[in-house]
């Protein structure tokens, strides 16, 4: 319907630019009626296939080819419509034509008008349909790589749950054979790190507070391992109770320090410094380490490595060295758009 009421109006466009003072409605009409089928002809043909056939689809020789034989055959097709203007309307008699009739660069403006007018509506339709596609297909693509993100997140997640109960319950184990008075304030210890790993891992992010009191709790549990051949240094600094943090993100640093770590002079030394503010969080941490001892870049180390690219990507610095008998780890992160 809504094709029909613009042909009509089309006609009466014609209709109403041909007639002249000594041309009559009827004939105009007539004429007008005449030059229709060519003017939709066209108008179908360029629409329906030369722009999504040829010209969208980037086909541009073909397009052009093809257009030179639409517009040959409807101009011969005008010529014929003017033929039939002084046949039929005019009864061959030239100076009865409506002089407009006449004006074959009249007449071909007048149906490439429509053509041109209805075309470049075509053209935008197509054009805003394509990118309303595009929109949709980088929507669905974005969707889909914050999903893997997510899943390769929650996969690196998965590692570090046996790998830290590993070596905790390995050391509760050797408590349990020696029937220590410590066995009691270990199992406390363990069990608000469980809940800290089985629950809030799940979320994005944790207040920096949490990280730091379940890191406590590891140093408290290995403590009791180490008894006298361990020394702690853990200096804090934290200018903002609300900075934020990837969970068990510091902690695995802190484990590998302990499970790698080499005891020097009858001791394994531990510094740990942490700087924070509502924008930054400065960590680093060193360890007594053998130096032919490589270990420690191993499976955690390369988990949390793709945690920081996930998840603070363009926003960290980690810096990992292993030198003159000391390993350390130097971490700094912006978390100002995490907050």
């Amino acid at each position: 319907m809504l094709h029909l009421f613009f042909w009509v109006a089309v006609l009466f466009f014609f209709t109403n630019v041909f007639e002249v003072d000594n041309a009559t409605y009827k004939d105009t009409f007539k004429f007008s009626l005449f030059l229709m089928p060519i003017t939709i002809a066209t108008t179908y043909v360029a629409t329906y296939k030369l722009i999504p056939d040829y010209l969208i689809t980037k086909q541009y020789w073909r397009f052009a080819l093809y257009t030179s034989y639409t517009f040959i055959i409807s101009l011969y097709l005008l010529f014929v419509s003017i033929f039939f203007s002084l046949i039929y309307i005019s009864n061959f008699e030239y100076t009865n034509m409506n002089p407009l009739t006449k004006n074959i660069l009249f007449i071909m403006t007048a149906v490439y008008l429509i053509v041109i007018v209805v075309s470049a509506f075509k053209l935008l339709k197509l054009n805003l349909k394509q990118a309303s596609k595009t929109n949709a297909l980088e929507t669905k693509i974005l969707d889909t790589q914050l999903k893997l993100k997510e899943q390769e997140l929650n996969y690196l997640k998965m590692q570090i749950h046996p790998h830290f109960l590993f070596n905790t319950l390995n050391t509760m184990y050797g408590f349990a054979l020696k029937k220590a008075d410590q066995t009691p304030d270990m199992i406390l210890k363990l069990s608000n790190l469980l809940d800290y790993l089985l629950y809030q891992v799940e979320k994005p992010f944790v207040l920096l507070s949490e990280e730091i009191a379940h890191i406590k709790d590891y140093i408290d549990l290995e403590k009791m391992r180490f008894n006298d051949t361990l020394q702690v240094n853990f200096k804090i600094d934290v200018a903002s109770e609300t900075a934020r943090i990837a969970p068990m993100l510091l902690l695995p640093f802190v484990e590998n320090s302990f499970k790698h770590g080499s005891i020097t002079d009858g001791k394994l030394t531990i510094n740990i410094q942490l700087i924070a503010d509502s924008n930054s969080i400065d960590f680093s941490i060193q360890n007594s380490n053998s130096e032919n001892n490589t270990s420690q870049l191993g499976i955690g180390l390369d988990n949390i490595k793709k945690r920081l690219e996930l998840l603070y990507a363009n926003q960290y610095h980690l810096d990992i060295k292993n030198e003159d008998g000391v390993f350390s780890v130097q971490l700094q992160l912006n978390t100002g758009k995490h907050d």
